[in-house]
């Protein structure tokens, strides 16, 4: 008699580990796309911890959060609750000074994903809030995060849950908390189902006057619908908690999820096994957040992949990183809306369009910030220590390398480093066709190659 072949277990699909050189490269790549660029001495201490260690200590930090360096040195005290532009500065502020990188990245990538904007809800005390909550829970449970999202004051005000009863429910979170936060636009579901979660969503209302605004944010039973509810084919009578376990418990949640929190770190598309992998990871860990972002930062695709822009904001703050260099102006409010990325103010719903990051616009205003970053630092060739001091034979190598300095030697490639050399040599033809212009043309030639460093192609992308 024959013997019965025994079933092979499928065997579940490892997410591979990118095994490469870690050098200073890879490490650029690693602290601009989960922090905000590297400060002086930072690339050194990755690339001894080795890259499974460095996306360690970067992922579970072990010294508790804080703010390093100088706070802001502003004309006014810093109130990011009351003052315009401050809630900008506040948060720019940390992005510069925290400990924390990957938290504070985390905490922007929930921002655009939660894309919740002052523009409707008027009210920074309330937006502060809601952003602490983000880097509270930003990388423990997705399902935490969708629940205290959906209560958040700022959220209520922004997508009408606040007031949303029995007798008029409103469908805005109900159909965003589907189409923009769990599952995607191409999911399976209807709108009878953004119907039916409106319903379930009812119940939530707020009081209000002239010294308070709206407050007192609570639940109230009686403007609750208590009907039963069919939601993906499923029906009961069902409340708010029960309309976001159905999102992230739908079969289309574990692979949106995945992809989309992969697209703000990688380039290409997550597909074919990896996906598959990455969807079992997220569930076989209770879909949390922190060993998707870990498996993502050590993945092949990472390290090897195309370049990303960064966002305005990133490098904003990683241009203040590279110089050790606090905060002393808040003209970085007004900046950043020249740049498109103006904190606590995203477009809409959507979040911010990555995709015109570049555009004509913008990239004027990303001019502007690298000049505004540069401008403690800026030489004087009248008066400044620095300048008298300056070498009025300095050669176009050495002005290169005194350039590279400042900004802490980022990786630069071949045309980039030409067209600055160009620029050294030209100028400093002109510096040598008088004398009285040496010191002066080298001191200024400096100040220039500063702000063209940082707003070459190298320093736009990670």
């Amino acid at each position: 008699m024959a013997r019965k072949k025994k079933k092979s277990k499928s065997k579940s699909v490892k997410i591979p580990v990118y095994t490469g050189k870690f050098g200073q490269k890879e490490v650029e790549r690693l602290l601009w796309r989960a922090g905000f660029g590297p400060r002086p001495g930072d690339i050194k201490r990755y690339k001894r911890l080795g890259m499974k260690r460095a996306v360690a200590s970067i992922v579970s930090p072990k010294r508790k959060a804080q703010l390093v360096g100088p706070s802001p040195q502003l004309e006014d005290p810093l109130k990011p609750n009351d003052i315009w532009g401050h809630d900008h500065i506040w948060w720019l502020d940390r992005m510069v000074r925290s400990n924390h990188q990957l938290e504070e990245r985390m905490t922007l990538i929930w921002h655009d994903w939660f894309a919740t904007s002052n523009d409707g809800v008027g009210n920074q005390k309330l937006m502060i809030a809601q952003n602490e909550m983000l880097r509270q829970k930003c990388l423990g449970s997705f399902r935490g995060l969708l629940y205290n999202v959906t209560v958040d004051p700022a959220m209520l005000i922004w997508l009408s849950g606040d007031g949303s009863d029995k007798r008029s429910p409103n469908e805005n979170y109900g159909r965003e908390m589907m189409e923009l936060f769990t599952l995607g636009a191409g999911a399976r579901y209807t709108e009878d189902d953004v119907r039916e979660h409106a319903r379930a969503l009812t119940g939530f209302t707020s009081d209000w006057n002239e010294d308070d605004g709206q407050h007192n944010f609570r639940f109230e039973e009686k403007r609750h619908d208590n009907d039963p509810k069919t939601i993906f084919g499923k029906t009961g009578n069902f409340g708010w908690q029960d309309s976001c376990n159905l999102c992230i418990d739908h079969p289309d949640h574990a692979a949106f999820f995945v992809q989309k929190l992969w697209s703000y770190f990688v380039p290409v598309p997550l597909k074919g096994k990896n996906l598959k992998a990455f969807i079992s990871l997220y569930k076989r860990k209770g879909y949390r957040v922190r060993p998707v972002v870990q498996a993502i930062l050590m993945h092949p695709a990472f390290y090897k992949g195309p370049a990303m822009i960064k966002p305005p904001i990133v490098f904003t703050a990683g241009l203040l990183r590279a110089q050790n260099a606090g905060i002393t102006s808040d003209a970085w409010a007004w900046l950043s809306e020249q740049t498109g990325q103006r904190l606590f103010f995203p477009p809409n719903v959507s979040g911010w369009d990555d995709d015109a990051w570049l555009d004509t616009g913008r990239f004027r205003g990303r001019w502007n910030v690298a000049r505004y970053a540069t401008d403690e630092a800026l030489l004087d060739p009248s008066d400044n220590k620095d300048a008298k001091n300056w070498d009025p034979e300095e050669t176009p190598e050495q002005a290169y390398k005194n350039v590279m300095n400042f900004w802490g030697n980022p990786t630069v490639n071949g045309p980039t480093r030409a067209v600055l050399m160009d620029f050294a040599r030209k100028s400093g033809q002109q510096a040598d066709s008088a004398k009285w212009k040496k010191k002066p043309y080298r001191v200024m030639r400096q100040n220039a190659m500063r702000t063209l460093l940082a707003m070459s192609p190298d320093h736009q992308t990670s």
